[in-house]
Parts: structure tokens; C-alpha cells; sequence
């Protein structure tokens, strides 16, 4: 029996992606792939998201965050893969 290897990342994600429901487009992405973390609004007008889990899920959130809801505008994702893995409980929205 093979261990999962968790992985992790912090992204920042530009354009219009406050006001837009990017944030609970996240969470709900999130919760679906099984990932960890959490999504919050920065001041700076951007959204940052931490995620934890394994690595197809991970991949297809930053694809998802790369997309967007229909009602947002997805300039560009910063992506920072993380050398260990924050112990989350579940995926959430942080104000």
C-alpha cells in the first residue's frame, strides 16, 4: 500500500476577481476535489488561495483558479508550490 503524498501551494490570482463570487467559486471547487486550505480577499485587490492535497487535485484547482466564475476576469496566477503541507481540517473562506 502506497502513501499519498500531500503537496501544497500558495497562489495569487489578478484581474477582476472581487465582488465577482470568485471566493465561494474556490471554496466549492475546492470541497469538491477534496483539497484543504483556504481562499481570501487581500487588500491589493487580489485573491490569495492555500491549498493542501494531493497533486491531480491541486493541478486541476489551479486550472479552475486560471478560468474563473463567469462573472470574473482572471489576469494572471501566481503560483508558489509549498515544501510541506498546513494541516487543514477542510477548505474554507477566510474574511
Amino acid at each position: 500500500m502506497y502513501k499519498t503524498i500531500m503537496k501544497a501551494f500558495k497562489a495569487t490570482v489578478r484581474g477582476m476577481v472581487q465582488g465577482v463570487g470568485f471566493r465561494f467559486f474556490v471554496e466549492r471547487v475546492a470541497n469538491h476535489l477534496g483539497v484543504t486550505g483556504y481562499v481570501r480577499n487581500t487588500p491589493d485587490g487580489s485573491v490569495e488561495v492555500v491549498a493542501c492535497g494531493s497533486d491531480e487535485p491541486l493541478k486541476e484547482l489551479i486550472e479552475k483558479l486560471r478560468a474563473g466564475p463567469s462573472f470574473s476576469s482572471v489576469s494572471g496566477v501566481n503560483v508558489k508550490w509549498l515544501d510541506y503541507c498546513p494541516e487543514y481540517q477542510s477548505f474554507g473562506i477566510r474574511f
